[in-house]
């Protein structure tokens, strides 16, 4: 299968001897569990972790500067929870979590449950690209309401600059209980808030003892299992979370969008090599528990449910979900740990921050990996993928393209363009034209990936998905 040509090319050859200081920054670690939003806002509020870099827990917040220079995008794509359906003419209300009275923006989803990319304040692009104590991101609480369905409320947004935020929103009917809502708060990113470091594992797990469960591959799980909150907290909820969402989330939660791509790379790829770790081991299955993961960042990764996530970042993901980290010889991916290298130092491991700054060195993503996990490390990719009907066809599909794979990516296509009309239908002929390219654009369009009307690795993917979850609502209707 063809790479993403930077993470193996260099921009500028590295000097590999040299001493990289940049993560050295010691600072106390500490912190307190927290979960992700829950509908109490009460319980999720108290729980939240204290910033580090605020003197007093009670300091008043300020409100963002409107006429500020800097702003972040924003888009929603509003579903029915129950039919995965876009719900279109809900209403969204953005405002500010310091002054919830503030309105900055009413919204309105168009037929296929999308709004229009809008501009929001936000801090300057410099807080976010070094260690500040200054919050480098804008938070806002949007209010979503449609006909037919329960009110979700999320706070906690965060908006940076220079980059565009997705908030998925998916609406339940409506309660039989008047004037209730779906209320969620988003913690603060882990690179701002105070939370506990990671326990150091091994890098690879035992699998030798007799009944351990162990997969005969490394395959990508359709859905992860996250247990929000530490593994030892019966009351924390489990979510069936999409794999492809849980990395987006996480990297979305861990790392920021503003950073140079080699560095969201390097970071997204410890990330899925963690993850797949995990699943690959049935690490907490084979302790008793019924979960894949936790949300706790003293056991794996920062996971928030319901957070928005970044456009560098869904992107990224998109076009590398299947690959993660290996060494020679050994069959397992590796469990990749890391610690953002201010706060907490992990020597041998990745330091969040130090990537950020070898990126803007010229490193790679895979020079920046190797740089930290050691030179045997290399990128490995999983041919097997649950819950999709085919494989990638292993080249992009444009104009002129013909064959089974086009035939069965426009038989894809017209199942989805039943339900997001926006999509023209096309004749599955197996001859990949301009009206072919035309339906790309338009699915590429509602499911914001770059709209190039060719089908590459990430677009022939996320068709495979949109048609498999339409397919099985169209079962179970």
């Amino acid at each position: 299968m063809k790479r993403t040509p930077f993470l193996l090319t260099p921009n500028l050859p590295p000097d590999n001897g040299k001493n990289f200081t940049a993560q050295q920054e010691n600072a106390s670690a500490g912190g307190t569990e927290q979960r992700s939003g829950e509908n109490n806002a009460a319980a999720t509020t108290n729980e939240a972790p204290r910033n580090i870099n605020d003197a007093d827990d009670t300091a008043d917040v300020q409100a963002p500067d409107t006429g500020t220079a800097y702003t972040g995008g924003l888009r929603f794509s509003v579903t029915s929870a129950a039919g995965n359906h876009p719900v279109p003419n809900a209403t969204i209300v953005i405002t500010y979590v310091g002054e919830p009275t503030q309105i900055f923006n009413t919204l309105q989803t168009n037929a296929t449950g999308l709004t229009d990319v809008i501009q929001l304040p936000s801090p300057p692009l410099s807080y976010s690209l070094e260690p500040s104590a200054l919050q480098p991101y804008t938070e806002y609480t949007f209010r979503i309401t449609a006909e037919g369905f329960e009110p979700v409320v999320i706070s906690g947004a965060e908006i940076l600059p220079d980059v565009t935020a997705i908030q998925n929103v998916a609406l339940g009917p409506a309660a039989s209980a008047p004037n209730t809502a779906e209320f969620y708060v988003s913690g603060p990113h882990t690179l701002y808030g105070d939370y506990p470091p990671k326990i150091i594992e091994p890098e690879t797990q035992p699998i030798e003892e007799t009944g351990q469960i162990v997969l005969s591959r490394v395959v990508i799980p359709e859905y992860v299992v996250v247990h929000d909150g530490p593994p030892s907290d019966a009351s924390a909820k489990n979510y069936y979370v999409p794999y492809r969402d849980y990395i987006k989330n996480v990297a979305s939660s861990e790392i920021y969008a503003t950073w140079p791509e080699a560095a969201i790379y390097a970071n997204i790829l410890a990330i899925q090599s963690f993850t797949l770790n995990r699943v690959y081991t049935e690490f907490y299955r084979n302790k008793g528990y019924d979960f894949t993961i936790t949300s706790s960042t003293a056991y794996d990764h920062k996971w928030i449910n319901e957070r928005n996530i970044f456009d560098t970042i869904n992107e990224a993901v998109d076009s590398i979900f299947n690959n993660y980290l290996s060494r020679p010889n050994i069959r397992q991916p590796i469990l990749t740990q890391y610690c953002d290298g201010r706060r907490v130092t992990c020597p041998n491991l990745l330091s969040q921050w130090g990537s950020k700054a070898l990126a803007d060195e010229g490193y790679t993503a895979i020079q920046i990996l190797r740089y930290y996990y050691g030179n045997s490390i290399y990128i490995n990719t999983s041919e097997e993928i649950s819950g999709i009907p085919s494989s990638y066809p292993g080249e992009p599909l444009t104009i002129g393209s013909t064959g089974s794979k086009v035939r069965q990516m426009q038989e894809q296509l017209n199942a989805i363009a039943d339900v997001y009309y926006p999509i023209p239908n096309i004749a599955a002929d197996g001859i990949f034209g301009q009206r072919t390219r035309d339906a790309v654009i338009a699915f590429q369009k509602q499911f914001s990936l770059p709209q190039t009307g060719i089908v590459d690795f990430a677009t022939w993917y996320k068709i495979s998905q949109i048609y498999v979850a339409i397919s099985r609502i169209a079962e179970y209707s």
